[in-house]
């Protein structure tokens, strides 16, 4: 996994700080905006198992339930990215962000579990690196 410079590490901040402002201002309360990253990775996480499960039910409405629910937190994701700040990281997470929705878009066309477990797997990656970037866990 890259090592995070200092700049990187203050947009993390940033990027969480974004999140957590506008769910603060849904009044969803969260007691940091860290932890609201990772709930939102465990979020994605949560719905592609679900989805996973869908289609080896053959139940397409969940299955795009599921997916959507999975694309709409990513797009949430993507949509706080601090792209001010130095270093590539954001410009990184979110073309991250843009290749995992054409996954879960891939799955829902092709019925596949793979994409939906390469999605996961990215996201396994992601929280494990944020809980290790911000000690929330």
């Amino acid at each position: 996994m890259k090592e995070i410079n200092e700049d990187e590490s203050k947009g993390f901040t940033m990027y969480a700080s974004t999140a957590h402002n506008i769910y603060a201002q849904n009044n969803i309360g969260i007691e940091s905006p860290a932890k609201l990253i990772e709930m939102l990775y465990e979020g994605v996480l949560r719905f592609n198992a679900q989805a996973k499960r869908a289609i080896k039910d053959s139940s397409i409405q969940k299955r795009v339930y599921w997916t959507n629910r999975s694309m709409a937190v990513i797009t949430e994701l993507s949509s706080v990215l601090d792209h001010k700040q130095k270093g590539d990281m954001s410009a990184y997470l979110s073309s991250l962000y843009d290749y995992q929705i054409q996954l879960l878009v891939k799955a829902n066309v092709e019925n596949s579990i793979e994409c939906i477990d390469e999605c996961s797997n990215v996201f396994k990656r992601l929280l494990e690196a944020w809980r290790e970037s911000t000690d929330v866990a």
